[in-house]
């Protein structure tokens, strides 16, 4: 029996056709080839949850400088002595979150990784440390569970190559039309 392919070059018999994924067809300005590029979120999605898991973290970083009681409980310095830290480590660990909810919120997938690995990082210590303290039960949750997200922040954002870390590139956004003139894409 001999399979025909149908008009998409897919093997579609025509009873039950084969349906695309939604995708956006890009038309390349040089040899007019077609290039398929595939967005599943829109943009303005990803940037918000970018900036409320920065803000997360921002508020974190807050938490750490904060002298007194906070809307967590204690004060951070009496929560990393009872840990078993120095509680001067909380200023390191307020700094790191800071760099990253700034790396989290820059427009470009290298800064992202980064900033979402650090964050990996980090939160692998915070999820030891509260399961090994027996920690109440929001931060035994919340530890874990930004850690997973962080997880697939990272993946997300995972470069193809890790030299593109190191690699700094003008704005996507932005492309050379002439000569010393910036003009943004449409």
């Amino acid at each position: 029996m001999s399979h025909s392919r149908g008009s998409d070059g897919h093997g579609s018999d025509g009873l039950f056709p084969r349906l695309a994924p939604p995708a956006t067809l890009v038309q390349a300005a040089s040899g007019g080839n077609t290039v398929i590029t595939r967005r599943a979120v829109p943009p303005w999605v990803r940037t918000g949850f970018y900036w409320f898991l920065a803000f997360e973290f921002f508020v974190g970083f807050a938490t750490k400088f904060w002298a007194g009681e906070t809307f967590f409980g204690p004060a951070y310095s009496e929560k990393f002595a009872d840990w078993g830290f120095d509680p001067n480590m909380r200023y390191l660990v307020g700094a790191i979150e800071l760099v990253c909810a700034i790396l989290l919120v820059i427009p470009r997938r290298q800064s992202r990784f980064l900033g979402a690995a650090g964050l990996v990082l980090l939160l692998t210590g915070a999820v030891t440390t509260h399961v090994i303290d027996d920690a109440p039960i929001y931060e035994e949750v919340s530890a874990p569970l930004h850690l997973v997200i962080m997880l697939c922040v990272v993946a997300a954002n995972w470069p193809a190559d890790v030299r593109e870390l190191f690699r700094w590139r003008p704005s996507e956004a932005l492309t050379l039309s002439q000569p010393g003139e910036l003009r943004g894409r449409t």
